[in-house]
């Protein structure tokens, strides 16, 4: 008897000085006292985080231009950032960011926030009008195809990058892409 009416008393002052602390810490009688959840998500990841590459996709429509493309984003930083959106297309004249053209974009999918981890990747799929025949090729609209060395893929936060393909030059047609949003499972 005497040992579990120590029990008890513990018991209660156990509950007593919890009761105190919860009335110093401004919580109610009643509600639930909780460790804090919240915390600050990852920043975006700034364009210096970020190594970029592409290459032709291996679903792509018929036709003997890129017609689409993988493009890899890389964090190379020692932080966690976040990507999101659909990135902007421009192809480079001359090589040079600064005099490119850019491409009207039509975006497909859903943009969700993609946490990238050191090293870790994410991708978007850019699908262009494609390029048709030999040689030189033609374009279904009758205007000319055109070719870039490289390309300026734009990211919502985390700036332009330019890059070529590394297989090959970017070939389309009327300076149209369909862009898939960021995301965390590579495209094919």
């Amino acid at each position: 008897m005497r040992h579990s009416n120590g029990i008890r008393r513990a018991a209660l002052a156990t509950t007593a000085v919890t009761a105190a602390a919860a009335a110093v810490a401004g919580i109610v009688p009643g509600t639930a006292m909780a460790a804090s959840t919240t915390s600050t998500p990852p920043p975006a990841c700034p364009a210096s985080a970020l190594q970029v590459s592409a290459w032709q996709a291996v679903h792509r429509p018929v036709g003997t231009g890129t017609g689409a493309a993988v493009v890899q984003f890389t964090n190379v930083s020692r932080k966690t950032c976040v990507l999101k959106g659909h990135p902007t297309v421009a192809g480079a004249g001359n090589g040079s960011p600064a005099h490119n053209t850019p491409l009207k974009v039509t975006p497909i999918g859903r943009a969700a926030t993609v946490t990238v981890r050191p090293h870790g990747k994410a991708w978007v799929k850019l699908t262009f009008v494609q390029v048709q025949g030999e040689a030189d090729g033609y374009c279904v609209s009758g205007k000319a195809p055109v070719t870039y060395p490289t390309m300026v893929i734009g990211l919502p936060h985390s700036g332009k990058h330019q890059v070529a393909l590394n297989d090959g030059v970017w070939a389309e047609c009327d300076n149209k892409v369909t862009v898939t949003p960021v995301s965390a499972v590579k495209p094919s």
